[in-house]
């Protein structure tokens, strides 16, 4: 009896975690589609809004261009997650030379109006178009005659334009966007809204030709900053600073002895150079070293121009780091020559020096 009702116990047992495995496994499908309609969902609303962007996005360019030029700020509004995505294309505009901030629309009538200047634009976010410190703040700078580019959903099919319409100067309209069949929260809305607003700062940065050394003033720190650094700026290795290029028609022994003498430094390659013209000629390596050894240890009276790399990669000294991250992955160069306009060595930049950086991996 006792075999039995043990056998039927494991039988459940069993049927359960066939069950549990069968219950997880409906879940997981049902969550992996839900999340495939949502991320297509939103680009939908992208993708549509790339395709009806115009002349009313021109005008709003036009706005933030001219009130950056006039010494103006671009002063960015919203509610809830509107007012998050705000506070992004705030930073964005910021980032890109155009000053910028953000103003809560409620604390504005407490005090923050002050902010508004008459040479200031405002940038107000609301999908509904009717959400009311929103359009209760623009009312009065519109009052004030100052510019005001609205991004809202636009004016639904059979209806007119919302409050934020009416008193705005410009409307970047996004669209209707079908978020409620997948959630009450945002979602298309706020990711098409962040996706207008990041256009309307990049194009406007573009028209007043903003560059990446003008972006590299605003952002010198973590990897992005520092892709955009002079590259000889992060060189150890700079001739005249414990480097010492190398004449070419040295024999290899003669060569690596010039580059070992006291007060210089050893990188993990040679810079050789034309006596003559003083130009880099080749560069020759620990790894061109290690080989020719393994051949045969009478080749270190042979000229060292005989058996360098010739022609070697370079950076120029106007190169930024970013160019040299590239370099190393796309051609796999552990050392790298760095050379003035007229071809003469400046440095050598170490691989090592990238990955202390943090901007490529061992």
């Amino acid at each position: 009896m006792r075999n039995q009702n043990d056998t039927l116990e494991a039988a459940s047992d069993s049927a359960s975690e066939v069950r549990m495995v069968e219950q997880k496994a409906l879940r997981d499908s049902s969550e992996l589609d839900l999340a495939r309609r949502v991320l297509s969902l939103e680009a939908q609303a992208v993708s549509r809004l790339a395709q009806t962007v115009g002349e009313p996005f021109l005008r709003a360019v036009g706005l933030v261009v001219s009130c950056a030029d006039a010494g103006g700020n671009v002063l960015v509004t919203g509610l809830g997650k509107s007012g998050l995505i705000g506070q992004k294309i705030s930073a964005t505009l910021a980032s890109l030379g155009i000053t910028s901030h953000f103003v809560h629309p409620a604390e504005a009538a407490h005090g923050d109006l002050g902010r508004f200047r008459a040479s200031d634009l405002c940038i107000a976010l609301s999908y509904s178009g009717e959400t009311d410190e929103v359009v209760a703040l623009c009312a009065i700078l519109n009052q004030d005659q100052l510019p005001i580019i609205a991004i809202t959903r636009g004016a639904s099919e059979g209806a007119g334009p919302s409050s934020l319409e009416r008193v705005a100067s410009v409307t970047l309209a996004i669209g209707e966007c079908d978020e409620s069949s997948i959630s009450p929260a945002p979602t298309c809305s706020t990711t098409a809204s962040l996706a207008i607003g990041d256009a309307l700062a990049l194009c406007a940065a573009s028209r007043r030709n903003f560059t990446d050394d003008d972006f590299a003033k605003r952002h010198p720190g973590g990897s992005l900053g520092g892709l955009l650094r002079p590259v000889v700026e992060v060189l150890r290795f700079r001739v005249g600073h414990g480097l010492e290029p190398v004449p070419d028609h040295l024999s290899v022994g003669e060569a690596l002895a010039r580059a070992d003498r006291p007060g210089l430094r050893r990188p993990g390659a040679l810079l050789l150079v034309d006596e003559s013209t003083g130009k880099l000629s080749g560069i020759f390596t620990d790894g061109d070293l290690r080989r020719l050894v393994l051949r045969s240890t009478g080749e270190l009276a042979r000229p060292v121009r005989d058996l360098m790399t010739r022609h070697p990669t370079t950076l120029t000294d106007a190169a930024l780091v970013r160019d040299a991250v590239r370099l190393v992955r796309e051609n796999r160069r552990d050392e790298i020559p760095v050379v003035d306009s007229g071809g003469r060595p400046v440095g050598i930049l170490d691989v090592q020096d990238l990955i202390a950086m943090k901007l490529v991996k061992d």
